[in-house]
């Protein structure tokens, strides 16, 4: 019995083998395999003589497993490599190589020389980080691990939402659970305020390094500190952020479990909605807590209340600063706020104030804890054809105008939180531009000319029939609506 062989090819060699073997067969004209392979019809007659000849093996690459006919000569490279030792240790890849042509004779490239060099060092392998146990808080309250779980919570009987989790580091507790959309500023504050009503506050919040959290870049201010930080502040609040997901551990562990069983809880219970499961976490954290929660070394609550000076409903805000223009307006997302002119708000002018912005929507405007009163001008208002002076030309161009401004992309800037907050997503997901929506002022000659004919087209269908005998025009006069529409023109810089 003939021994079998092996031969190892690669796909394009397999590709080659199975063309050459139909043009061996006849299947296949030459010329034709020459097509399919990019090779001259000479070549195609080599590769059949040489299968007939040696078999598959034939079609094989001969330069496999053999060194490259322009590699480096070992004996070049160890010379080289002696004399940079001896000579250059200290010099660079590009300095070593000129000196090795210039000195030594020996011609070698930059990047060859690099390469001896770094092989020639021995390379300190970087020691892997160790993360040793932290031992817990003595007291309830005085370290709470906070996060947020993306999960599909209700399964498939509702969309995908997110958890956030408050652990108390002392004893694993759970002492607040609040579902909500996204993991957002306006969500931390809502959990926030629920848990300091329950409890009190806390000696410190730990966190992750989300922005919610923490500022990477300062922003125009030059402040690091975000929203949520500020407002903890103002409570005497401590916030850190963790380095990695082993610092806060207590609440990642919680949230593989509440993953397993608070999902099947809320299955057996048939909770499909945000707002029934809110009102189920704390009936679920009683159990949770009496199963799993560990006893504190302390029987100290590190808990504090409120000061009568704490309002909550002042500090757990979104503020940004502005600048007063000498015409008394400030912008903020789109709207441009009229302040009143009044003696004190003239001395305002060119000064920093603040646009305070609350969980349900409400805008302030202070300045020096003083509120000043305004008047509100939308900049994505509708045009309200009934507020309009009645003319012909007027009133079709406000028509055009109606139906360009419903392409326009009316949503609120990214970096200012939206309107309402409930169920909105992240502010980088609303930076993305929707699909089927323009940006402000941007509008073609295609977009006019196409609202014209559209109108033109619902005002033809929706004129009524003239009565039988009466004149539609008189002798000698024009139809008016039988002229063509003259396209308005728009500012589309």
């Amino acid at each position: 019995m003939a021994a079998t062989e092996r031969i190892t090819m690669t796909m394009r060699e397999l590709d080659r083998f199975k063309v050459i073997q139909d043009v061996a067969d006849g299947k296949l004209k030459p010329w034709r395999a020459a097509e399919r392979l990019e090779l001259t019809t000479r070549q195609i007659r080599r590769l059949v003589a040489r299968l007939r000849e040696h078999g598959p093996a034939g079609l094989v690459s001969g330069h496999r497993a053999k060194p490259g006919n322009r590699r480096l000569d070992p004996g070049d490279a160890d010379r080289a490599l002696s004399i940079i030792r001896d000579r250059y240790a200290d010099f660079g890849p590009t300095l070593a190589c000129e000196k090795l042509w210039e000195c030594h004779g020996i011609r070698l490239a930059k990047e060859t020389v690099r390469k001896l060099m770094t092989e020639a060092v021995p390379r300190r392998q970087r020691p892997p980080k160790v993360y040793q146990p932290r031992a817990r808080r003595a007291c309830l309250g005085e370290l709470i691990q906070i996060d947020g779980s993306d999960h599909q919570w209700f399964e498939e009987r509702a969309p995908a939402c997110t958890l956030l989790v408050y652990v108390d580091d002392a004893t694993s507790r759970l002492m607040m659970l609040h579902f909500t959309q996204t993991e957002s500023t306006f969500s931390y504050f809502e959990a926030t305020r629920a848990y300091i009503e329950r409890h009190g506050k806390p000696g410190a919040f730990y966190s992750d390094k989300a922005s919610v959290f923490r500022n990477v870049k300062p922003g125009k201010t030059g402040n690091h500190v975000t929203p949520f930080g500020r407002a903890m502040y103002e409570l005497n609040i401590d916030t850190f952020c963790a380095n990695s997901s082993s610092a806060k551990g207590r609440v990642e562990r919680a949230h593989l479990t509440l993953q397993d069983r608070l999902v099947k809880e809320m299955r057996l219970r048939e909770i499909n909605t945000v707002a029934d499961a809110n009102a189920y976490a704390p009936s679920f954290m009683a159990v949770y807590n009496a199963r799993f929660a560990k006893p504190p070394k302390s029987d100290f609550n590190a808990h504090r209340p409120l000061r009568p000076d704490e309002s909550l409903d002042l500090v757990l805000t979104w503020r940004e600063p502005r600048k007063v223009t000498k015409s008394l307006t400030v912008q903020y997302d789109r709207v441009m706020y009229l302040l009143e002119d009044t003696p004190e708000n003239r001395k305002l002018i060119d000064r920093q104030i603040e646009v305070w912005e609350y969980p349900d929507g409400r805008i302030e405007i202070r300045s020096d804890d003083r509120v000043l009163r305004f008047r509100q001008y939308d900049r994505l208002a509708e045009i309200d054809q009934g507020a309009i002076v009645e003319h012909k030309r007027l009133s079709h161009v406000l028509q055009v105008a109606q139906a360009l401004q419903a392409q326009r992309d009316n949503s609120r800037i990214g970096k200012a939180p939206s309107r309402t907050h409930r169920g909105d997503s992240t502010r980088t997901d609303r930076n993305e531009p929707q699909v089927g929506k323009k940006k402000q002022r941007k509008i073609t000659q295609a977009d006019v000319e196409h609202v014209i004919v559209d109108l033109a087209q619902r005002k033809q269908t929706a004129k009524p029939s003239d009565k039988p005998g009466r004149r539609s025009a008189k002798a000698g006069e024009t139809n008016v609506s039988a002229l063509p529409v003259q396209a308005p023109t728009f500012d589309t810089a």
